[in-house]
Order: C-alpha cells, then sequence, then structure tokens
C-alpha cells in the first residue's frame, strides 16, 4: 500500500459534482477492501471533531488502487487536504507499521489551517451569484461572478459586498466544452471559427493557446480548468469554446459547474498507465465528467461511431445529438427516427438531419482542412463543430461560411499539407495511436511518386506500441524514414534505444537499411527529408516536439 498524491478537487470530476479534496492509494484489491472503510470511519471522525458533520466523503476504486474524498467549503479546501494528509498517516500506521499520529494534535493543527483560510466573504459571493442564477468562477488569485461580456472579477483577498454590486450588469454568454481523445483542439478550431466569421468575439482555451478572436493573450497548454477561466473572464468575449483535456480533469475536475453545449469527440489510448486512467475505461469516466456541466439544461454532443460512447450514453437523460461518418450508422437510424438531431457524412457530403428532414451543409471537399476527403477525421471534426456551434445559435448558413473558409492557417501542427518547390509536405502532431494511424492513412491516401516520413516516439510508450508506429509507418509505402532522437521525452530510456526498436520493426517490415535514417534531432530529421524530396514526392512529418520553426518555414518556403 503506497501513497500517490492528495490534492484539491475545485469543480464537478471523476467522484461528484462537489468540491474538496481527494487521497490517492496505491494498492491491491484485497487491501482496498481494508482501506476504503478504515478510510472513511476516520473521516468522520474528523468531519465530526472540527465541526464539519454536514460534509460527505466517498470513493473510487481503481485499477491499481482505490481513492477516497471528502467534500468541504471553497474557502478551506488546502485544509480539507490536510484532513487526508492526516488520513494517509493513519493508514501508513495501520497498515505499513508507521508510528501512529496524535489525533488530538492533528485536530488542533487542522483547525488552525481552517481558521487560517477562512474568507467569508468568498461563500458569500458564491451564494449571491448562484441566488442571481450566474456563474460564479474562483481561483487562489482571482474570483468573479458572470461570464465574458457579463463578468466582473476581484482579487481572491478583495472581494466587495454583494450589495454593493450591480447584478443588472452580470450575466452569462454561451459556453460549449469539447473533450475527447483525439480531434478536439481542431474540432475547437473550427467552432470557434465558424463563431468567429458569423461576428462573434469569441474566447478560446486550447492546448497551444488562450485567445480572444485572433488576439492571442498567452501560448501554453490552456485545456485545463485555469484556461477556461481566463476565457471566462475576459469582459469582451460574447461565446467561448473551452477545450477540456484529461489531465485538467484528472487533478482539479471541470473548470466550469455549467456549460450550454458539450461535446466528447471520441475515446482512444492515450495516456494509458497513469493512476485513475489506467484502461479505456477509466478514461471514459474522466471524459465523461463534461456530461455534468450540462446534465441539467444542455445539450451533450456525442460520436455515434464510438462504441464507449454509445454505451455510455444510456447515463444521460438530457438532450443527445449524434454526429457520425456513416449515414447508415444504427445509433444515427434509431435517434432520427424518434425524431432526434444529427449530423451525418453522406456521400461526399455534410448533412444534418432533424427527424425525418435532411439539410445539406456543404461538400467535404469544399471544407479546406478535409484535404479533398483525405483526411477522413477532419471530416468527422468538421460534422462535429457543425453540431456545436448550431446549440450555441449559429445558422446553417453561418456554419457553412465558417466551414468552407477554414483553412489550415487557423489549425497550425494538425494535419497542414503544404506546396514546397515541387513535392508536398504533411505535417501532424498525432501523439498517440489512433492518431497517427489516421495521418498514415491520410499519407496513403495523398497521391506521390515517393514517401518519406520523418518521425519519432516517447520513451514511455511499450516495446509493442513503438513496434506498431514502425509498421503504420511502413504501410504508407515508405522510401525513407528519417528517425530522430526526442531527447526531452526519452522517459529513462537509454539514447538511441527507441530508434534501435523502430529500425528493427522496419527491417522485419522489409525495409533496407539505406532507407533508414537516424538523426539526434527532429529539425535534423526534416531537412534531411527535404534534401531528399523530388517532385512529385510527399514527405510527412510527425512533429512530436511541435517544433515552431519547422512551421514557419513550411508557411514560408523556405
Amino acid at each position: 500500500m503506497e501513497y500517490l498524491d492528495v490534492r484539491r478537487l475545485t469543480g464537478p470530476n471523476v467522484l461528484w459534482d462537489k468540491a474538496g479534496s481527494i487521497l490517492d492509494v496505491s494498492c491491491t484489491s484485497a487491501e482496498a477492501d481494508r482501506l476504503i472503510p478504515f478510510c472513511e470511519s476516520k473521516i468522520r471522525l474528523m468531519l465530526d471533531a472540527i465541526g464539519w458533520g454536514q460534509e460527505s466523503v466517498c470513493h473510487i476504486r481503481l485499477a491499481g488502487g482505490a481513492s477516497i474524498a471528502l467534500s468541504g467549503p471553497i474557502d478551506a479546501l488546502y485544509a480539507a487536504s490536510a484532513i487526508n494528509e492526516w488520513l494517509w498517516a493513519c493508514c501508513d500506521a495501520e497498515f505499513n507499521g508507521a508510528e501512529a499520529v496524535d489525533f488530538a494534535a492533528a485536530i488542533a493543527d487542522i483547525k488552525d489551517a481552517i481558521a487560517a483560510e477562512a474568507n467569508p466573504p468568498l461563500l458569500a459571493l458564491e451564494q449571491a451569484a448562484t441566488g442571481q442564477g450566474v456563474s460564479f468562477l474562483w481561483d487562489d488569485d482571482e474570483v468573479s461572478v458572470g461570464l465574458g461580456t457579463g463578468s466582473q472579477t476581484w482579487p481572491f483577498r478583495e472581494l466587495p459586498d454583494p450589495a454593493e454590486i450591480d447584478w443588472s450588469a452580470i450575466h452569462d454568454v454561451p459556453a460549449g466544452i469539447v473533450t475527447g481523445t483525439n480531434g478536439k483542439t481542431t474540432t475547437a478550431r473550427i467552432a470557434k471559427h465558424i463563431l468567429q466569421t458569423a461576428g462573434k468575439v469569441v474566447g478560446l482555451s486550447c492546448t497551444d493557446w488562450v485567445s480572444v478572436n485572433d488576439s492571442i493573450i498567452d501560448r501554453d497548454d490552456w485545456s485545463g480548468p485555469g484556461g477556461a477561466r481566463m476565457v471566462l473572464r475576459q469582459t469582451d468575449v460574447d461565446v467561448a469554446i473551452l477545450e477540456t483535456a484529461r489531465g485538467g480533469l484528472l487533478r482539479r475536475g471541470l473548470g466550469v459547474n455549467a456549460a450550454d453545449v458539450a461535446l466528447i469527440t471520441n475515446i482512444a489510448e492515450d495516456h494509458l498507465g497513469d493512476f485513475g486512467s489506467q484502461s479505456l475505461e477509466e478514461l471514459l469516466n474522466i471524459k465523461w465528467i463534461v456530461s455534468h456541466a450540462v446534465a441539467a439544461s444542455g445539450v451533450l454532443i456525442l460520436n455515434a461511431d464510438d462504441k464507449l460512447l454509445v454505451g455510455k450514453s444510456a447515463e444521460f437523460a438530457g438532450t443527445i445529438v449524434w454526429f457520425s461518418l456513416d449515414e447508415n450508422n444504427p445509433v444515427i437510424r434509431k435517434h432520427t427516427e424518434n425524431g432526434g438531431l444529427a449530423f451525418v457524412y453522406e456521400g461526399n457530403n455534410l448533412v444534418r438531419l432533424d427527424g425525418a428532414d435532411r439539410e445539406l451543409i456543404c461538400g467535404a471537399s469544399e471544407v479546406p482542412i478535409t484535404l479533398a476527403g483525405a483526411a477522413r477525421h477532419n471530416i468527422a471534426n468538421a460534422l462535429a463543430a457543425a453540431a456545436l456551434t448550431e446549440q450555441l445559435g449559429m445558422s446553417l448558413d453561418d456554419i457553412r461560411n465558417g466551414l468552407t473558409t477554414m483553412s489550415q492557417d487557423a489549425n497550425p501542427g494538425r494535419s497542414n499539407l503544404y506546396p514546397l518547390r515541387d513535392f508536398k509536405v504533411l505535417v501532424d502532431f498525432a501523439h498517440n495511436p489512433e492518431a497517427m494511424q489516421v495521418l498514415f492513412a491520410m499519407a496513403r491516401a495523398i497521391p506521390a511518386k515517393r514517401r518519406a516520413l520523418c518521425f519519432a516516439q516517447a520513451g514511455d510508450r511499450t516495446d509493442e506500441q513503438i513496434r506498431e508506429l514502425a509498421r503504420g509507418a511502413w504501410s504508407i509505402g515508405l522510401e525513407l524514414a528519417c528517425i530522430a532522437e526526442l531527447e526531452k521525452y526519452r522517459r529513462g530510456r537509454e539514447q538511441g534505444e527507441v530508434f534501435s526498436i523502430i529500425r528493427g520493426e522496419l527491417i522485419k517490415c522489409g525495409a533496407r537499411e539505406n532507407q533508414i535514417r537516424y538523426f539526434g534531432t527532429e529539425s535534423e530529421s526534416f531537412d534531411a527529408a527535404l534534401e531528399w524530396a523530388d517532385a512529385g514526392d510527399l514527405v510527412v512529418m510527425l512533429d512530436l516536439g511541435r517544433n515552431s520553426d519547422i512551421q514557419t518555414r513550411l508557411k514560408t518556403g523556405a
């Protein structure tokens, strides 16, 4: 039995919709049988002792362990985490033979922590916002009521009396949440483009930046709760698109308690092996958290081609809108026969189905990022974005105009095809097995005389996953493989170890020694491929390191 982590839960999470603190413990199933009741009884003793008898306790069993959580006031979550730290000390003594802790001393320490952290104005403002029916956002630095153009924000320790606020000026703006394993960044960017083209001022938080329309506020991975709050506090934003990734959902929970619409693109292998997401089922439960934000009055958009999402959909009591690349998908058929709404790929067209009614949106070839239909995953992303933006108030004309003007420059690093001299370069940030297979399918679909692939792999993938990457790479009809060392992502492997595995598998697939080259960096591998390329060739760059220099060179033709 081993301590893993204690952390605050500041929004809806995999356990419940309450704020609180969670303790993660690595243990066997048999150990969890003893651990869980012990923890829950100990927490109850402490909650009663400190006057928190009204707070709740719950747990979840996970592959490789268990998590135990308690709820707490939002102005005492560090104190709630102190309770969990004390709880682990009790577990360590009970099950691992560590020194016992002094209960009376622990009570005194936790009461001191509660008193030091207390912020009555925060609780008063939260209660007032709830009474006014507007959103309330808080973190360690700032507190806000309302969203976007209807928001006001104050420093955490300089909060106003709710009676002094002009509540008539406070309101929410429409917000959509996008999550999933693959396609969420592209879908969020398409949705942002549709909305902006229709004249909206759009706030976007995603894995690459936070922006308001074309103005980038900060470049970084802002796909967690912090990015959502940053966007929703921008007072010029009248609609928000919030990309929401696994990490933030797992560590802190959802950044907002409610939204107008939530979208889950798909569930596939990515980051499996981390505690809490060691299987597709656990990953599904994490992504499903976004449904909590639309359970009361919103809409949930799901991929009808994803069996896990189809199975999970029975748990959602609200309105579901489906999208699919298969017009004959049985889920779509049943849904529309019952009067439901769906967005599908029919023939070569993107189509909206509303019960028996059928409306053409546009041809797939009219959407630039589909690369004339070769990028089927971007057809799916376009359908998802169409569904999302319609639920945010856009007409089909707005959606059509946005989709047909969405260029690859608005979606850097995702399925970008550049003409360079007399050959072409395809760049993508594919970082998990499904995304890489999609990239390889795209590379096969683009006509070319010869194909070169510049790629690498992080050291935290298994040997078999690395070999699978090599087999997929060879399947595109490779003439040249330029393999780079990802120095920052070796993750405990020796230099050259990943290359050796890839090289060995390529040789098994039929590659000759002179078709395989090894480089210290992705930029060096890319330079070699460009030097090799001739008229009619295709160079595929798997840009795992997100090398902005490569993107800049391709845009300028350098």
